[in-house]
């Protein structure tokens, strides 16, 4: 029997099914769609934290407090009060840190930002002009905090774009934090979230004005620390370190903070995402495992069903290959439909998706392919058994069962 006539023989045989080889075909679809859109959907969210970490800047370092122990209980890296505003002076001077731009010691906690009628929810942050150029950040409308407003604890904020928004709030305006008035001085320019955080949902009031009022006297939460550029990265890292330890009485024991680059944030993201879509990604893959077993199943019982045919073809002279083909080809047939309408579907949804839900996606030709290449390989492999069972039988048990 030649390969023409054998591809027809399979062919002919799946559309005398149509439900039952729709209903397969399903199968494959959604597992390959669902690998397609997982992986699209995990590659634009790492793309989105790549992007705004890395405008950060590269040079951005950031000093936490160590961990407390408080009644034999670990609080955890960050639960110290180990850092103050003396070690923010001290890294601000050029003396001490010649490689350091900037320095802005922040504390923060939540708040209620009320503006005569509206109120709404948000992050608080204490900190100092150098805020701006250590996030990056840049005003949209007004002016940021000045040296003075610090030193005087002025109760002046600036807000986030989309506080102002949501709030309602103009410059000038006097809205109240934890029923403390604040006016309005600035709104930042807005930059976009990051995942889950609104970056552009926040207000920043001089840090002594927080410390007075909102979070009480003592220590900072952190310092952000600008190098001078991203080559002096390295030397402003190993004088920040020097002198945290030198002013913190510290010799060769263990430090009681931690200093992070962007650099070490960038690739713990980027493993944590990689892994995040690796693992959505095989989850979707069962999917086409299960397909793959739906079709084995449909071709059992497509062998059963076909033992008087398969008999029949063998006594007119129909070889053990000739049925091995058909029906390897009608279960690759199945796959393979299954296979180009999941991608079809994947490039769908992940071009109405973004539009409707806002989800964003990249779908790449890699995913497609190595999806669309699984799906027909998932066919081939649970084809083959259903395929040795029809070239096995014997013409004349085959004939008898008719």
């Amino acid at each position: 029997m030649s390969w023409i006539h054998t591809v027809q023989t399979g062919l002919l045989s799946l559309l005398g099914h149509r439900l039952r080889s729709v209903l397969t075909t399903l199968g494959i679809l959604f597992g390959v769609a669902a690998v397609i859109c997982t992986v699209g959907i995990g590659q634009a969210s790492s793309q989105s934290v790549q992007a705004r970490i890395a405008s950060l800047g590269t040079n951005l370092l950031t000093v936490t407090p160590g961990s407390s122990v408080s009644g034999g209980v670990f609080g955890g890296a960050g639960s110290a009060d180990t850092l103050t505003m003396a070690d923010a002076r001290g890294l601000a001077s050029r003396d001490n840190a010649p490689d350091i731009a900037a320095v802005a010691p922040v504390v923060q906690t939540r708040g209620t930002i009320v503006d005569g009628t509206s109120n709404w929810s948000t992050t608080v942050t204490g900190s100092t002009p150098s805020w701006l150029q250590t996030n990056a950040r840049t005003i949209g409308s007004g002016e940021f905090l000045s040296n003075q407003d610090v030193s005087s604890a002025a109760q002046k904020v600036v807000l986030g774009a989309t506080t102002a928004s949501d709030l309602g709030a103009a410059l000038g305006d006097t809205v109240t934090i934890h029923g403390i008035a604040f006016q309005v001085v600035g709104v930042l320019q807005p930059v976009g979230g990051q995942g889950f955080a609104n970056q552009d949902d926040l207000a920043v009031i001089p840090i002594t004005t927080a410390q007075d009022e909102l979070t009480g006297p003592g220590g900072v939460q952190r310092i952000l620390l600008s190098a001078t550029s991203v080559d002096t990265t390295g030397s402003a890292y190993l004088e920040a370190q020097q002198l945290l330890m030198q002013t913190h009485g510290i010799g060769g024991g263990t430090a009681d903070f931690q200093i992070t680059s962007q650099s070490q944030v960038l690739s713990t993201a980027q493993a944590v995402t990689q892994t995040l879509t690796i693992l959505l990604a095989s989850v979707a893959a069962i999917s086409l495992l299960v397909g793959g077993i739906g079709v084995m199943n449909i071709m059992l019982v497509s062998v059963t069903e076909r033992t008087a045919e398969i008999g029949l073809r063998k006594a007119l002279g129909a070889t053990p290959g000739d049925l091995f083909r058909q029906f390897v080809i009608e279960a690759a047939a199945l796959t393979g439909l299954g296979g180009v309408l999941g991608v079809a579907t994947g490039l769908l949804v992940g071009a109405v998706l973004p539009r409707l839900a806002g989800v964003a996606m990249d779908i790449t030709l890699a995913p497609v392919v190595i999806a669309l290449a699984v799906a027909v390989s998932v066919g081939l492999v649970f084809g083959v058994y259903p395929a040795v069972r029809a070239a096995r039988l014997a013409p004349i048990e085959a004939l008898r069962a008719q």
